[in-house]
């Protein structure tokens, strides 16, 4: 396996928003030079449960990724925040990665346990359920242990950009250490 990275962004949604943060943290992170071959960026997902969830599920089936990183904006945080888990209806989901550990000497990161009851959520809880009934149906497959989390980014600013970057870039790196592959291939990007 060769360890493929799959990082989402989101449009923005309100006429103030001169850009959506999520989108432009992977901007950064393109800027970086640190994109391998093992890492793919879909930015720019509407603002739609139904439509984001169907392009997200598309790239998740034609790429077969290890790990699945959803970014959305937070505007009113000024960390980023890891979700522990999304909600549809009574049904909550969670990611199967250990969020203590991710986030342990992460200065600007915490745990969220509330993904925000809006788009980000509902793309959160329908990428897990995807994830949960192709490891019921693939039980055999290596393909059943491809990790997801959900980060919300706060807006970038002159003051916090550079330790939000510095912390995503962190996060892709320990998330790429959960997934089976050739880690000399992907390390040698990241």
């Amino acid at each position: 396996m060769n360890g493929k990275i799959l990082l989402t962004s989101f449009q923005t949604w309100l006429p103030h928003q001169r850009s959506n943060a999520s989108d432009d943290l992977l901007e950064e992170i393109a800027q970086l030079n640190i994109l391998s071959p093992a890492l793919t960026l879909l930015r720019q997902l509407p603002v739609d449960v139904p439509k984001a969830s169907r392009c997200v599920i598309d790239k998740i089936e034609e790429l077969q990724p290890d790990v699945i990183i959803c970014c959305g904006m937070a505007e009113c945080r000024t960390k980023l925040t890891v979700e522990s888990c999304a909600t549809c209806n009574d049904d909550l989901l969670k990611t199967s990665v250990d969020l203590e550990k991710l986030v342990a000497e992460l200065v600007g990161t915490e745990i969220s346990h509330d993904a925000g009851k809006f788009v980000c959520e509902g793309l959160y809880y329908e990428v897990l359920s995807y994830l949960r009934c192709r490891r019921r149906f693939y039980r055999t497959s290596r393909r059943l242990h491809t990790c997801c989390i959900f980060v919300h980014v706060p807006v970038l600013t002159p003051e916090n950009s550079a330790s939000v970057v510095e912390d995503f870039h962190l996060i892709i790196k320990k998330m790429a250490s959960l997934a089976p592959q050739d880690t000399d291939f992907l390390h040698k990007y990241l």
